[in-house]
């Protein structure tokens, strides 16, 4: 069995793997990343590859496969990052209530070789995934922020904690929103 290897300090992905049965080594990449594109799936995908490279570069030809991973939260069409404080938390979380959004993750695994192979494969895709937001006061949105939850997520929010509350409904895979579609890497690649 190859070692599979996170390149994400993500401990929602971490549990997403270890939820069906993988257990991971943990290595965050610490590329510097680069977008070049405004559409959310071309985004995730090309960030998604650029954390597996870097941590897959650590472990050429070695018995082991690199799965990067990056999301982002999409309304009409403009990429919501994680919130650099809570007044970007707060307009995030007003620009989604009431209404849908896009949730995308993209993913790339590597295997690294071994086994006297030479060279890498690479399998790469994402996920999208439509959430619906019910409605919310400011006085809502204010207290949600003040949790600290939106802190370190895509579009300033969690649907797997306290934002839960807010969600109406989503269409697609849960996990995906999550942060790691596992059914389908585990479908697109047998680990």
């Amino acid at each position: 069995m190859k070692r599979i290897i996170l390149a994400s300090a993500s401990p929602r992905r971490r549990e997403l793997l270890l939820q069906v049965g993988i257990t991971p080594e943990i290595e965050p990449s610490h590329v510097d990343e680069v977008i070049t594109s405004t559409d959310p799936e071309a985004v995730v995908m090309s960030l998604s590859r650029q954390k597996a490279e870097d941590i897959a570069g650590l472990h050429a030809g070695e018995e082991a496969v690199v799965v990067g991973a990056d999301t982002v939260v999409a309304v009409d069409g403009t990429i919501l990052g994680k919130p650099k404080n809570r007044g970007e938390a707060v307009e995030m979380i007003a620009m989604l209530q009431g209404r849908k959004h896009q949730v995308y993750t993209g993913v790339t695994v590597i295997d690294c070789g071994g086994a006297g192979r030479t060279g890498a494969r690479e399998t790469m895709f994402a996920e999208q995934t439509d959430v619906e937001i019910y409605p919310m006061t400011a006085e809502q949105i204010e207290r949600y922020v003040d949790t600290g939850e939106p802190m370190d997520k895509a579009g300033a929010y969690g649907i797997q904690g306290r934002f839960a509350a807010h969600v109406k409904g989503i269409s697609g895979d849960y996990n995906n929103v999550v942060g790691l579609p596992v059914g389908r890497l585990c479908q697109e690649w047998i680990l």
